[in-house]
């Protein structure tokens, strides 16, 4: 599991950085990649990246802002062309339906795959055997959300040296027992797979947040998390115009991820007012307030580590 960040600013395009985009890369967990909004030129940063088109699951959409929205027609038209036929899923605020749909519609653009487009709603919006997604309502100019991308618990590793030692042959009962079952050997014994496991691999927790200012529901969703991405449009010295324009602060979602005991933090959704020189002192805000920060830059990459 990683992150990849196709682009990482705000507002508008620039030289340096593209508009917000990025890919939660799931190829070992579910061989698939979930991206989370989709800005304008985001298939064009793709061509730059190992990801192909037809592995893209999902697409969280934040909110309805053109600087996280403009891609997307884009995308799904090209992923047509791209041996996509697999299922893709939208997820997005009351609205990315009729926006999705209306640009296909009048560009006739013909989608070769299933494409399914569902308009949340507050809490769970996704869930199986090995993730579960909760979205919540910020705090910004339009509704915006983050998301709370929990990995479920894994079992154990199997317990080989203690199988060896009681003499227990390799192959098919080794896979029996990994899956929990209960077995018996040629010689009469029962051996029960949850004695010989090792204590259960607990999931990662990753938070995505939307454009919002400092508000207690990106605690919430960022709780404990073991990496939280958020905005971080303005420096603290601008921390009146991130009020008046619904945005936060370096220092504000450094405070964030403190209260909430997060893991690490990696700031995104950077201003283009805030130039190459500029970028080592809005870091420092942050550190000085939650150590394990990082800046995004668009194409940084970052492994979130399982135990980390």
């Amino acid at each position: 599991m990683n992150v990849l960040f196709l682009g990482t600013g705000a507002g508008i395009p620039a030289k340096a950085r593209n508009v917000t985009s990025i890919a939660l890369q799931l190829l070992e967990e579910r061989k698939s990649v979930w991206l989370f909004d989709c800005g304008e030129g985001t298939q064009h940063q793709i061509l730059h990246t190992p990801i192909k088109p037809r592995r893209i699951e999902k697409i969280f959409i934040t909110h309805m802002h053109g600087d996280h929205i403009y891609g997307l027609p884009g995308l799904l038209g090209s992923r047509s062309f791209q041996d996509g036929k697999d299922k893709l899923t939208i997820y997005g605020p009351k609205g990315i339906k009729e926006f999705v749909m209306t640009t296909l519609t009048l560009s006739t653009t013909y989608i070769k795959y299933p494409l399914e487009i569902i308009e949340i709603e507050e809490g769970v919006i996704f869930e199986d055997d090995t993730f579960i997604v909760e979205a919540r309502k910020l705090e910004h100019g339009i509704p915006s959300y983050g998301y709370r991308i929990t990995e479920k618990d894994l079992p154990g590793p199997l317990l080989i040296e203690k199988l060896k030692e009681m003499n227990v042959p390799a192959g098919p009962h080794f896979q029996q027992l990994k899956q929990g079952e209960t077995i018996i050997l040629d010689d009469g014994r029962s051996l029960n797979g949850a004695d010989f496991l090792g204590a259960p691999q607990k999931g990662r927790i990753v938070t995505i947040l939307g454009d919002t200012r400092k508000c207690e529901t990106s605690i919430e969703l960022a709780e404990k998390a073991d990496l939280l991405i958020h905005e971080a449009t303005f420096g603290k010295s601008d921390d009146q115009l991130a009020y008046d324009y619904f945005h936060s602060t370096t220092e504000q979602a450094a405070k964030i991820a403190q209260e909430a005991d997060v893991k690490k933090l990696i700031l995104t959704h950077i201003s283009s007012r805030y130039q190459e020189h500029h970028i080592e002192g809005l870091l420092t805000e942050a550190r000085s307030i939650h150590p394990n920060t990082e800046l995004a830059n668009d194409f940084d990459l970052f492994d979130i580590v399982r135990g980390e």
